[in-house]
């Protein structure tokens, strides 16, 4: 088997290193590219590379591609209005923000994400959804599966089994689709409802549908049977009956520069600090000692940091001192949970040494980094 997969990589460098990123002749043709990684933030740096160095003149691309579980945001879009954070990070679900715009969506094994590229001129997503919707009726003949006005795909007319989005540059564009075959549907209405409260944003906001996987209509849609129909359909277009090739998304040789684009999407300023900017107008109660208090929190939160910031609370809560010490070392921080523990604690040592403030400190802390 490694034997296998080394004569497979070397084939695919020597075809690389005749063009740079040709992946084959001049004759107008289609390519399948399938990623043999599930770690997002290399499948997305993947569709970055091919949109910035492939000539797609010359040829059309289909990339196939799974993750392990994973929640992906639009261009656009906030995080915190999108998905429970705090869920993903229990269990450790990754939080990816691609290129193109559109909704969020759940990624898991069970998963398909589908990337056609091609020029500008020639991108259309109802071809591409029509040439799913061929693929997914070669395997069962009787799926009642159309296309949406949104390029959405629905089974039975009822349930969503694919979300659509793309990006379109000057000369090249690309169209990417999930198809829901066996992801964990216990899991994926949780992780993609909000628990935040008192956001105003203008971020692109996702539209909520009922979800189902092709399994539920036959056991027989696997991830595997429907990526090999999908690329049956798809070599069936051209004349060369492209085989799929395999790829490794961290191989340098193969594509060049790939490792600063995983780490440009993987970064914090790239997930979290491209947030379009929001407000914050939000309440809450804290419990000490058998009696309740009632805060309110407003913040701006500008590329991922915090601009402003006013905590309302009984003055003999905290002494005004602290009071503004937290306020004011709130401001420029990341709105984030990690940073927001360590800088509120530091503060507090610096501030104070009552056990009785400590106490009412870490519990208004625990609140403040609970939207997070």
């Amino acid at each position: 088997m490694l034997v296998h997969y080394k004569i497979r990589s070397v084939r695919l460098m020597s075809v690389c290193r005749l063009a740079a990123a040709t992946f084959g002749s001049s004759t107008k043709q289609g390519v399948i590219l399938h990623s043999l990684s599930n770690n997002v933030y290399e499948n997305l740096a993947v569709e970055d590379w091919i949109h910035d160095h492939m000539n797609l003149e010359e040829k059309n691309v289909l990339f196939l591609w799974r993750n392990s579980p994973s929640v992906v945001i639009g261009r656009h879009q906030n995080p915190w209005k999108e998905c429970n954070l705090h869920l993903m990070r229990k269990e450790g679900i990754c939080l990816a923000r691609r290129r193109s715009g559109g909704g969020t969506v759940y990624h898991d094994l069970g998963n398909i994400n589908l990337t056609f590229f091609t020029t500008r001129k020639k991108y259309d997503r109802v071809e591409n959804l029509n040439l799913v919707i061929r693929a997914l009726k070669s395997l069962q003949p009787l799926l009642n599966v159309q296309a949406t006005p949104r390029y959405d795909l629905f089974l039975d007319e009822k349930f969503k089994i694919s979300g659509t989005a793309a990006k379109l540059g000057r000369n090249v564009a690309y169209h990417h689709c999930t198809l829901l075959c066996s992801a964990n549907s216990s899991l994926l209405p949780f992780v993609l409802q909000s628990p935040y409260r008192g956001i105003e944003s203008n971020a692109t906001a996702s539209v909520p549908s009922l979800v189902r996987n092709l399994s539920q209509a036959d056991s027989t849609l696997t991830c595997e049977a429907v990526m090999e129909a999908v690329s049956s359909e798809y070599s069936a277009l051209y004349d060369n009956k492209p085989s799929v090739q395999h790829i490794d998304p961290s191989n340098e040789t193969l594509f060049s520069g790939i490792s600063q684009k995983k780490r440009e999407l993987s970064t914090w300023e790239w997930i979290y600090g491209k947030t379009p900017k929001f407000g914050l107008a939000t309440s809450f109660q804290i419990m000490y000692k058998q009696s309740f208090l009632n805060v309110n929190l407003t913040m701006e939160i500008k590329n991922g940091y915090i601009e402003t910031c006013f905590i309302e609370f009984p003055d003999f809560w905290l002494p005004e001192e602290l009071s503004d010490e937290l306020q004011n070392g709130l401001v420029g921080s990341k709105f984030c949970p990690k940073e927001t523990a360590f800088l509120l604690s530091t503060l507090l040592r610096t501030c104070s040494q009552d056990e009785d403030v400590s106490t009412k400190w870490n519990l208004l802390c625990e609140k403040i980094m609970s939207i997070m």
